[in-house]
Parts: structure tokens; sequence; C-alpha cells
């Protein structure tokens, strides 16, 4: 039985199950304009009107929510959708967290409350301590709290006894500054979001095209003959792109959707927008929304691999019989290696084990490897469907290897479209948050500032939460984010955290991870994306970078809701000037308390880039790559950073071309098919997010486009898979993981049924994180399995408690 006094790292079980009902036919449309309304009401009108209006504009603030671009030019005035909507009002709530709130609650009963009461409660308005032994957080003085964060730190027997966690809403300036910090303390232990979700992406790509984001423009949807979207539901997790897929389907455009879930955002979109068109909006009000999808592909979970294979030997074969019709062979040539190597491949891979391995059949694989011939320009679109399998990297690389079979990488409206989920993780991999940056960067880096970093590869996500669980890590540091909620194996994490000395995070709202803390835990309240943030006697502003490497500038337009909120730039400053107060800069590679010859880290001018941010930029422009005068060119709008693979000018690989790159079928269900399916009860699992949600942060307890209402401990299941297990619709069960001889357990969730191949199951995050082991990772990337995990499906109740981590 758990402790009551431990304060709880699940949700606790939903006291009413969720309703199901009729999901929406259409994505967006009246609905969202009607809940976009009701949050305008929620936070003001004149208020909510203002904040709205400044969203993704360019003297406004970068949306708070998904890495979607903006338009270079013209851009809506309405320049945001449904979910920005509540992300922006989710951070304008008028509701505060402050003393008195947590003199009233214990943090074990806080625990006790759902993740969604818990970001209701509003914005944390100062900071906050919880003692050791406390049961309580208390209020802290800034200076105090930095002091004991120092203290802390600076007790360690290594620098490497320490993890600094990034967010991907931390804006370029405090990500470069945060690195900076860390690496100057003497580690490069800089674990970050993206090793949870798009690591896999940066991994494929560095290696087959030789750089890790993405080849397309806005502009490039334009232009393209045809997009695929794969692994990817932009109807909740990146609304905006519906109106970049709609605008080319008018076109003419070709959209091939590859999922194992139908998404109503990839079936029929209305666009809010053409309610402000008077020559649309009785079209809109009385159609039917657009169709998008031309075609829907649906693998079984992790079956992508076995598809894209699929593809290409249908391409393959088709340039067999009609020679120089299908491949570009003058690109293949002059741009590429490895191509004998892949159809050499492609041939001797029998169509049983596509199929099988897919779960798709051959003549709906053929009639898609058709779009792609009939194409002139091809997009490839995806996200965390793709990138958290085991075999993600490969997965990827084999959509590298379909884009350069035509030629569609380096050209006008075609390329390699990953979108990434949160609105700057891609930046702060660019500003160096990363356990590993190259060697030339550390130097630049190193020259910059003129104290020594470590050279010693640091701890990511993954190995942070291990180093945590063995003692190796006691203090952990974020800078944003909610990292129990966001990672694998919760009960684990959750134990990994609670043997931390101290953990502390910097925040807008309350959190599960503020909750499950080390031994003292501080809450350091910072300003939101939507606030003004006034430094040195003037107005600040940071920058971001979006998913198509675009840097944009963020000026919050509301008042802070707190005058005790700090920026994150100003929190990073003042932690580092009580950190290099007491002691000199570290040098982890030696484990050394002083790195000789080196300066003191204090001598940076972290007092005056808390004042003056463009002082940080001027020094991000000597270090980053990409950002030579900086300053001017933010200031006269958005720019491109460069990005060699986008116009074919270097192919930065081991080879300095780009790569084709074999892979292998993963056998897992060849060999259950082969063994004639699997138990009636054996089922491979995937998380989602529901569309009142963005990543762990819960808006509500709806999920409209799947027909669940007021709840979330969901487990959608196929019909045929129901009947076979001797289970009802309605029926609350366990679902249990026992890999390692660990048992996890997830209970309580109501069966539903729905549209997914048979053998696979999906529910929603951070409620299933608790069976995702955290040693099940991706090949090479380390990012946890959360899109592939063995689970059995028992009646509720019907499973003992699980083995303690």
């Amino acid at each position: 039985m758990a402790d009551a006094h431990i304060p709880a790292a699940q949700s606790p079980l939903e006291q009413t199950p969720a309703r199901l009902g009729a999901p929406s036919a259409t994505a967006a449309g009246l609905t969202a304009v009607g809940v976009t309304a009701k949050l305008v009401g929620e936070m003001g009108l004149v208020r909510g009107t203002r904040a709205l209006l400044s969203v993704n504009q360019q003297d406004g603030f970068d949306c708070q929510s998904c890495a979607w671009p903006s338009p270079d030019e013209n851009r809506h005035v309405f320049e945001f959708c449904e979910n920005g909507a509540k992300a922006v009002a989710d951070e304008a709530t008028k509701r505060r967290a402050g003393r008195e709130f947590f003199a009233a609650h214990s943090v074990a009963e806080l625990a006790a409350q759902t993740d969604h009461w818990l970001n209701a409660q509003g914005r944390l308005a100062e900071p906050m301590v919880l003692r050791p032994d406390a049961t309580h957080y208390a209020p802290v003085e800034w200076d105090d709290a930095f002091a004991l964060i120092a203290r802390e730190l600076v007790a360690l027997p290594s620098p490497d006894a320490a993890a600094f966690y990034t967010s991907g809403r931390t804006s370029n300036e405090a990500a470069f500054l945060w690195q900076l910090f860390a690496r100057a303390f003497g580690t490069n232990n800089l674990p970050d979001c993206s090793n949870l979700c798009h690591e896999s992406s940066g991994v494929a790509l560095a290696e087959s095209i030789g750089v890790g984001k993405g080849t397309v423009k806005l502009e490039d949807f334009e232009l393209a003959d045809a997009i695929f979207v794969i692994g990817q539901n932009p109807g909740t997790n990146h609304p905006r792109m519906l109106t970049a897929l709609e605008s080319a389907k008018r076109r003419g455009a070709k959209i091939v959707s590859i999922n194992p879930l139908p998404e109503v955002g990839l079936e029929r979109f209305k666009n809010p927008q053409d309610f402000l068109h008077p020559l649309k909006v009785l079209q809109t009000l009385a159609g039917e929304g657009t169709a998008l999808s031309d075609r829907w592909l649906q693998p079984r979970i992790a079956g992508d691999l076995a598809l894209l294979k699929g593809l290409m030997k249908e391409m393959l074969e088709a340039e067999e019989r009609q020679p120089g019709a299908v491949l570009d062979h003058a690109f293949i040539r002059e741009h590429t290696d490895g191509f004998d190597a892949l159809a050499a491949d492609l041939r001797a891979t029998p169509w049983d084990d596509i199929v099988s391995g897919s779960g798709v059949s051959r003549e709906k694989i053929r009639a898609v490897a058709d779009i792609a011939i009939q194409a002139r320009a091809l997009i490839c679109c995806w996200a965390m469907g793709l990138t958290q399998q085991p075999d993600s990297v490969a997965t990827i690389q084999q959509i590298a290897n379909f884009l350069l079979l035509r030629g569609n990488l380096g050209r006008a409206g075609a390329g390699a479209c990953p979108v990434r989920g949160h609105s700057n993780v891609q930046g702060d991999r660019t500003m160096g948050i990363s356990p590993r940056m190259p060697a030339a960067w550390l130097e630049r880096l190193e020259a910059e500032f003129a104290v020594a970093v470590p050279r010693a590869a640091g701890l990511d996500t993954v190995a942070a939460i291990h180093a945590m669980h063995e003692g190796r890590v006691r203090v952990f540091v974020a800078l944003g984010g909610n990292f129990l909620s966001a990672t694998p194996d919760t009960e684990f994490t959750a134990a990994a955290l609670r043997k931390c000395t101290l953990t502390a995070h910097v925040a807008t709202k309350l959190n599960r991870s503020h909750l499950v803390s080390g031994r003292a835990a501080l809450l350091l309240p910072c300003l939101g994306r939507s606030e003004r943030d006034l430094r040195g006697g003037g107005e600040q502003f940071v920058t971001t970078e979006d998913s198509m490497g675009i840097i944009n500038a963020s000026r919050g337009r509301l008042p802070p809701a707190s005058p005790q909120l700090r920026s994150e730039v100003a929190i990073v400053c003042g932690l580092a000037r009580a950190v290099f107060g007491a002691a000199p800069a570290k040098n982890s590679a030696e484990n050394s308390r002083t790195q000789p010859g080196a300066s003191v880290a204090g001598e940076i001018p972290w007092e005056n880039f808390a004042a003056d941010y463009r002082l940080i930029r001027e020094r991000i422009a000597r270090v980053v790559l990409g950002f030579a005068d900086y300053e001017r060119r933010i200031e006269s709008g958005p720019f491109y950073l460069p990005n060699p693979a986008r116009d074919r000018r270097e192919w930065r690989t081991v080879t300095g071309r780009a790569r084709f790159i074999v892979a292998p079928i993963p056998t897992f269900w060849l060999e259950r098919d082969r063994r004639g399916g699997p138990e009636p009860d054996e089922f491979v699992m995937m998380t989602i997010r529901t569309h009142d949600q963005f990543n762990t942060t819960i808006y509500g307890l709806d999920d409209r486009y799947r027909g669940v209402f007021g709840g979330r401990r969901v487990v959608f299941v196929n019909d045929e898979d129901i009947a076979a297990a001797g289970l009802q619709p309605g029926q609350l069960v366990d679902l249990v993981n026992r890999h390692g001889g660990a048992e996890r357990v997830a209970r309580s969730f109501m069966v539903a049924p729905y549209r997914i191949p048979r053998g696979c199951v999906a529910t929603y995050f951070p409620e299933a994180n608790v069976l995702v082991p955290v040693d099940t990772v991706a090949a090479r990337s380390n990012t946890p399995t959360s899109k592939f995990v063995l689970v059995r499906i028992a009646p509720a109740n019907a499973v003992a408690s699980a083995t303690p981590p």
C-alpha cells in the first residue's frame, strides 16, 4: 500500500470514467472558433483580444505551443490556432498560486489531485522552497533561493553530480546562457526534452544528409505535388499546418496520411479563417470542409520502416520496367552514395516480409507509390509517431532514402519536414543544449568566454534518470518543463528524483514534477512568453527558432502575472552569480575544484547579460554559426539559418554526399505472424495526446476528435481484439508491462472501441507513461520507445501491486 505521506508520482484514478460519443467529423471549424471566443472571455475581453492579436506577429510574441512556422510575409490578423489560444489563455489566467495557496495545501495533498487540477490553480506568484522533511512549500527570497542552489552545487564531489534540464519553451538567449553556465560549472550534463521527441530525427538526418534538421520552407508547401504525413497528427499537435495542407490540396497536390490511427485533422478541415471572409463564410458554415488526405495507409505500430521499404521497392520495380522514367539518376550520381547497396537490399526483401512487417497490403502500397512517382516535387512530414519507435533512426533514414531516389531534397517544393513539438526545442539545440556538442562549437565557446569547458559527453534524459537513481547525480535543476510527467517509467523516475539532495524548477505553473522532489526543492517562477520583460530600464525581447530554421523575435505584451516573477535570463544569471561568486570554474574532465590557468566564471558579465539581452546576442553571433550580425538582422524581421542540404550546397556527412542507408525490417511483427498471432490479451501500445492537452499540460478532459469526453484513462482497442480478449466496450481494465522483470501497472483504463490495427492499442500520456520502461530506447538516439510498449490487458484490480522500482 502506498504511503499517504509520500507524494504520488501518478495522477489519481478518475472518480467517473470517460464518456464515449460521436467524434468530430471535421477538424477546427466553428467549434474551434467557439472555444477560442470562450477563452478570450476567461482572459477578459480587452486583455484576451490584445493577447491573441499579438500571437505570432512580428511585433508580438511567439506562440508558447508548437513550432510550426508563420508565413514570412502577409501574416493573418489571427495567426494562431485553437490550441495556441489555449496555450495563451493558460498562461494569461487570472488565477495565482502564492504563499496562501501553498500554506493551505500540503505537497502530498496536491499530489493527490489530477494534473488538470494542478494546472488550473494558476500562475506561480513567488519563489517557494520545500525544506527537508517539510510538508508544505513556503515563501523564499530570490537571493536565498539562489544561495541554496549554489551551496548544493558547490558541495558536490564533482560537477558531473549535477544535471541541468531544459524545456523546449526556453528562449535562445536563456538556453545559450544555461549551457554556458553548466559548462562553466564543469559538466555537459544538459538533458532536454528533445531527447524525448525528435532526437531520432536529428541523429538520422545528420547521418543521411549532413544536417539534423528539416530542409523545407513554408513556401515549399505551395509548390509540392505530393505531401506525405507520416506518424503525425497535425489536427491536434500542429493545427496551423492544416492551413498549409488545405492550400496545397486546393491547388491540386496529393496528400497521403500514414498513421496507425485515423485522425480527423487529416480527413476534413474547416479553416476558421474562412469565417472572417465574406465570400467564404456561408459555404464554410454549410459545407463539410475540405477533404485533405487522398490516401490513408494504416500500418501496425512501428510498421513504418517496412512500409517505406515497400514504397521504394515499388519505385525500383517501376524504374526497371521503364528505365530513366522514375528515379533521378543524375541527382543520385552527382550527390549521393550507397544507391547500389539500397537497390540490392530492396530487391532481396520479400514482399511477404513487407506486408507482414507493415500490416499494409501490396496493392495499397503500390497505389501510394504511384502518387510518389507522379509527383514532380514531394515533401515528407513526420513527428513522434516515428521518433519514439525502437528503430526510429533507421525508419527516418528510409524517409531520406525515399526522398533521395527522386531528387526530392534541395529543390523547390520538396524535402524533409520533421515537425517539432515545442516552440523552441530546435532553437535550444542550436544554442548548445546537448550533452554532446561538436568540438569546434565548444572551442568557439571557450575562446569567447575564456573559460575551459569539458569535452567528455554528458548525460541525456534517460541517462540522467539512471544517474539520479544510482546516486551519481544529486542535484537536478530544470529550466522549465514537467520532467516527471514527460519521461518514461513514472515510478522509476520518481524514485530517481527522490534520491536527489535538491531539485529546483523554473516554471510558470504548478505541475507534478514540483511535488515529487529531492530532499529539498525550489520553485522559481518566471515570466511567460506573453508577458512584458522590463530589464535595465528598457523592454527586452527574446528569440526562438521554429521547425524550419527561422529565427523570430518574441516580445511579450501583457503585464507580468506577479511583480515577483523574473525572466528566464535573469534567473540563469542570478544563479550563475551565486555559484561563481562562491567557487571558481570547474573542469569535469579532471574532476577537480579548479582549472589551472582558466578564468573564474564569475568574470563572465552575468549581470550585464541580465540587464541587456543584446549583449547575449552579440556573444551568440560569435559562437553559433549562422548568427552573424544577429542584432541587426532580428531587428529587421525573421531570418533563416543556413541549411546546406536545403540548397544542395554541401552534404556534411562522413562521405561528403547524401547517403542511402540500408536497414532491415524489424522482426517483431514477422515473428508474431509466423507464430500465428499474439495471445488474446497481449498488445503493442503507443501513447498519444488528447485534443485538450499540449505536451504534458492538460487544458481539459475532452478529446472531441476521438469522441472521448470527461476523462483521460482510456485504452483504444480494435473491435475484434475486444471480442477475442473477452472484454466489453466501456469495461475498466488494468494495463501491465513486465519488461526486465519489473511489473508496471496502469490502473483503471476504460476500453474504447477504435479503428486501430489488430494487436495494437493506444493510450494517453502522461497517464500511461508508467508502462514505458526506462531502458527500452531507440537505437542510437536513446529516445524512450513510447510508441512501442508491450502490454497485457487484465480486468481492473486483477493485478497485484506493481514491483517497486
